[in-house]
Order: structure tokens, then C-alpha cells, then sequence
């Protein structure tokens, strides 16, 4: 008579099996997960302007998706990330530098580092920043998918011409 051999009880099989299958289930989960993209917080960030800009932030920017961040009053999309945006910056005074609006916000843009683009908006408080890699997404398509929810904070002024601007008699 042949000697039997030794099975594990079948409740133990299925309970390894399903510990494996929980263990590969849980590695792609993580490996599909990219890192929180790091941020220093602005000085303002805890303003409720920018927790309201914040919740009307879009899941995509320019196409891009999302990401998730690790400092208040902060998003990011792209990856990597090609946009990224802080609220509670300190609001930029008169400028020369070139200022464009886009659906009712106006933005001041800083080009010395392109072809990453540094848009600040004018004439709110708290301002908030993007910082958009043009290499990767155009600006101006990234600032019309921001406006709506950066027009959660009121505007308080804008941009005008150099020749409209007010003349300071003290200049």
C-alpha cells in the first residue's frame, strides 16, 4: 500500500494562498504610489483664503494629474511635477514686470529662471504662486485651469498699463 502523504489542512492552504495574493495586492498597490511631492509652506498658508482656494483646486492641470503634497496651501501636478502652486506668498507690489489676466486673474510673471515660469497673482492677499516647467505644459493653459480656484480670494486691485498706472509724486 502506497504511503500517504501529508497535506496541509485546506483551511491553511486558503489562508496562505490569500495572504500572498493580500501581500502582491499590496506591493503594486504601492508601487503604483509616487511620493508626496515636498513643499515649504508659504508664510500665509494657514489663511482661510488659501484653505478656500485649496478645495476648489481641479483633480487635472493642463492634463496632468494631481499629486499629493506635504505642506498646507500647496498642490502639485505632473509626473514628475511640472506644476506647482503655493498660496500665502507675499502679495508682489509695483512692478514693471509683465502681468497678463486670465479669466478674471491677474498674474505677474517672473521668466528669469525659464523655461520655468514664476506666475504670482496681483492685487490679492494672500497672492499665490505657481511655478509651471514650460519644457512640460504651457503656462497659460496651467493658469486657466487655476483661475477658478484662485479667484476664491478676492481681488483687491490689478494690473494696469504703465501709462495708467497712478503717478507718485514722490518718485
Amino acid at each position: 500500500m502506497p504511503h500517504p502523504v501529508a497535506r496541509p489542512p485546506r483551511r491553511g492552504r486558503l489562508s496562505a494562498v490569500l495572504a500572498m495574493l493580500a501581500a502582491l495586492l499590496g506591493a503594486l498597490a504601492l508601487a503604483g504610489c509616487a511620493q508626496a511631492v515636498a513643499f515649504d509652506r508659504a508664510p500665509d498658508a494657514t489663511d482661510a483664503d488659501c484653505a478656500a482656494v485649496v478645495v476648489r483646486l481641479p483633480d487635472t492641470v493642463a492634463g496632468l494629474a494631481e499629486r499629493e503634497t506635504n505642506a498646507q496651501g500647496t498642490g502639485a501636478w505632473g509626473q514628475p511635477a511640472s506644476v506647482l502652486l503655493r498660496c500665502g506668498v507675499q502679495p508682489p507690489g509695483p512692478t514693471t514686470d509683465r502681468c497678463v489676466s486670465v479669466d478674471g486673474v491677474d498674474w505677474v510673471i517672473d521668466e528669469s529662471d525659464a523655461p520655468n515660469y514664476l506666475f504670482t497673482t496681483y492685487g490679492r492677499t494672500p497672492a499665490v504662486e505657481v511655478l509651471v516647467d514650460n519644457d512640460v505644459v504651457s503656462g497659460s493653459t496651467a493658469l486657466a485651469d487655476l483661475s477658478s480656484a484662485v479667484s476664491a480670494i478676492p481681488a483687491e486691485g490689478g494690473c494696469v498699463a504703465i501709462d495708467d498706472a497712478p503717478i507718485d509724486p514722490e518718485w
